[in-house]
């Protein structure tokens, strides 16, 4: 005979059986929602521009360097000075100058004869000739020591290095240095694939953090030929008018240059996250209500604005302007006005 109590306690055994199994089909997880709001992407027409930086030079510059040795009478400037075309410079020790002059002014006394005496036929064509000769290389032995005695600076500009003084003996280092100042140049490295675009007589601008809200004019005066294979890149030799001379040799600018519109998406910057510890960026888009993580690429920024480029951005797409730093790709969304 079976006892009544073991049939209890299988009863009692099946019933926890069930009710555990029936808890277990009943749990629930809270689907995640995130509220954000949105803009539908649009092109706009952009200038594509060129910005590059570098670093000014004086549009020329100049050795004062005499081609006769010996001392320096006097120096007639110093470091700073702004001179012209034809001003005067140096004047070297005037020993053999004088000398030559002496010579010079005799053999234009017996030129002059002896050319006088040939036009009589008095003397021959060979003592003519002579005389002639020695005239002139005396001559030009004058115009050279005269040029080299007394140095005129050959172009407009400013002495940027004094390396004598007055009575020292000149040796082989440029005695001044002339820097133009009032124009200034650069050499500019842009990426090969601009070549088509880029001209000779192309306007440019040139910026400096010295002065953040002015502007310089700059025109493309050489486009050089070769492409650096290294650097993927060509270069330009930009002139840079510079008559307040503001701008100084030396100094670091950038330069931008339009070279043409295109048709670009633009977005408010902050839409734009990092990725932590890289340089790759991204935005989210609302895709059938849910968040789409898109990589893109950052162009020209225009206040409050930035450029993006992907590919898997097109015109249309709702872009997550706010609460975007909360998302992940995948998460439902609930777009808010």
């Amino acid at each position: 005979m079976k006892s009544p109590f073991r049939y209890m306690v299988v009863g009692a055994l099946s019933l926890l059986v069930i009710s555990c199994g029936s808890n277990g089909d009943k749990q629930v997880e809270t689907e995640r929602v995130e509220n954000v709001k949105v803009m539908a992407l649009d092109q706009v027409r952009l200038d594509r521009e060129i910005n590059v930086s570098t670093t000014l030079e004086g549009y020329e510059t100049v050795n004062i360097a005499p081609s006769l040795t010996g001392s320096i009478e006097h120096i007639y400037v110093e470091v700073g000075a702004q001179v012209k075309a034809g001003d005067l410079l140096v004047r070297m020790d005037q020993n053999q100058l004088n000398t030559t002059k002496l010579t010079f002014a005799n053999l234009s006394i017996d030129y002059e004869r002896v050319k006088a005496l040939s036009e009589t036929g008095t003397v021959s064509r060979q003592a003519y000739d002579q005389a002639k000769l020695a005239y002139e290389q005396t001559r030009e032995s004058l115009d050279f020591l005269t040029s080299n005695t007394f140095v005129k600076a050959p172009i407009r500009g400013v002495i940027s290095a004094k390396n004598y003084e007055a009575g020292e003996l000149y040796g082989g280092t440029p005695i001044l240095t002339l820097t133009q100042t009032h124009q200034l140049k650069a050499l500019v490295s842009i990426p090969e694939s601009y070549v088509p675009s880029i001209k000779e007589g192309m306007q440019m601008e040139v910026t400096s953090d010295i002065y953040p809200n002015q502007t310089f004019p700059a025109v493309i005066e050489i486009v050089y030929p070769t492409i650096d294979a290294n650097t993927h890149t060509f270069q330009a030799k930009v002139k840079i008018a510079n008559g307040d001379n503001k701008l100084r040799p030396g100094m670091y600018v950038r330069t931008s240059i339009i070279v043409g519109e295109v048709n670009a998406i633009m977005v408010p910057y902050q839409s734009v996250l990092k990725l932590t510890g890289s340089n790759e960026r991204y935005v989210f888009v609302a895709e059938n209500g849910v968040a789409k993580r898109v990589r893109i690429a950052m162009g020209k920024r225009v206040n409050d604005l930035v450029e993006v480029i992907s590919e898997d951005l097109a015109i249309g797409d709702h872009l997550v302007t706010v609460g975007q730093a909360r998302l992940v790709e995948g998460v439902k969304l609930n777009v808010i006005k």
